[in-house]
């Protein structure tokens, strides 16, 4: 899911940099209840932790009503969530706090004490992820048949992008010339070399793909195929330079050099090229973002918080 990918983006750059702050809670004031979210306390050291992670990932001390609010928030989301029965069950947090980790090269533990040296507790940032991943399976659960896009807006939305109007679908075939790991560069000077060759030689996939799979060290890959619109548009670019029955360019891989022979090209369905697929995406996100504010409004409105 998008989501799980992003949710921890700002959070992630908080972590990396929290070993320079020091801890400022003393015990009483970390037991000092400052708002109650439906019988749910957020205290004093709730505020001052997020305040830390938000300044740190921001570069900028927020407002404590900010900060406070923010909290509020996620308390509502979360509730919100177990109202519908969808409680994340603790090992998806866990996952996701160990992919963070990874991210940054660490351990979940690693993580843990880097965050502890500083006063910061897990506690933390898990209760973000949790709440960042519960709030888009309920609003897209509620809200489906509001949050569907039909043929209309995309075509409406399309006028405006014609050059992306039109996608391909690629059938490739991968070719790869192999190099033993850890050999010298000078190796790999020469398979480049005897793979430009064999691009110059290549007159078409049936034939080329036999002559190149005859070479010595060459392993010729399964036919796969790839849309215009799930690549980049820096990839796009190479593959549409590339005539049917030529090959790419090739790369220099950690296991050898690898070109990609083109055996088709055909234009893609209207509903799958990249612009389509933008537009949509940019429509999804936007009907979300106002779904979720109004979502967001009214359950705040019936919630009760007391501040104390």
């Amino acid at each position: 899911m998008l989501e799980k990918f992003m949710i921890c983006r700002g959070l992630l750059a908080a972590a990396m940099m929290v070993a320079a702050v020091p801890m400022l809670a003393t015990p009483a004031r970390a037991q000092q209840v400052v708002v109650i979210v439906n019988g749910e306390p957020i205290t004093a050291l709730d505020i001052e932790q997020r305040s830390k992670l938000t300044q740190l990932s921001s570069h900028k001390a927020p407002p404590r009503q900010e900060v406070i609010d923010e909290l509020i928030t996620e308390k509502l989301k979360v509730r919100e969530g177990r109202k519908f029965g969808l409680e994340l069950p603790s090992s998806e947090i866990e996952s996701a706090y160990a992919s963070m980790a990874s991210r940054m090269h660490m351990t979940p533990d690693q993580l843990t004490a880097t965050l502890a040296k500083s006063g910061l507790t897990p506690t933390t940032l898990k209760d973000r992820i949790r709440a960042d991943m519960v709030w888009p399976q309920i609003v897209r659960g509620r809200f489906q048949q509001a949050l569907q896009i039909g043929e209309k807006d995309i075509l409406t939305a399309m006028e405006s992008k014609p050059d992306e109007s039109v996608g391909y679908d690629y059938t490739l075939r991968p070719i790869l010339s192999l190099v033993p790991a850890g050999s010298p560069r000078e190796l790999f000077d020469g398979r480049k070399r005897e793979a430009e060759a064999l691009r110059g030689r290549f007159q078409g996939c049936e034939e080329g793909i036999a002559f190149a799979r005859a070479l010595k060290d060459v392993t010729v890959r399964d036919q796969i195929v790839r849309s215009s619109a799930n690549m980049p548009e820096e990839l796009r670019k190479v593959l549409d330079a590339v005539e049917v029955g030529k090959l790419t360019a090739p790369e220099v891989t950690k296991v050898g050099v690898e070109m990609f022979a083109m055996c088709a090209k055909k234009e893609s369905a209207a509903d799958n090229t990249p612009g389509t697929r933008k537009v949509k995406e940019t429509i999804q996100q936007r009907r979300y973002e106002e779904r979720s504010k109004l979502y967001l409004q009214e359950i705040r409105r019936g919630a009760m918080i007391e501040y104390k």
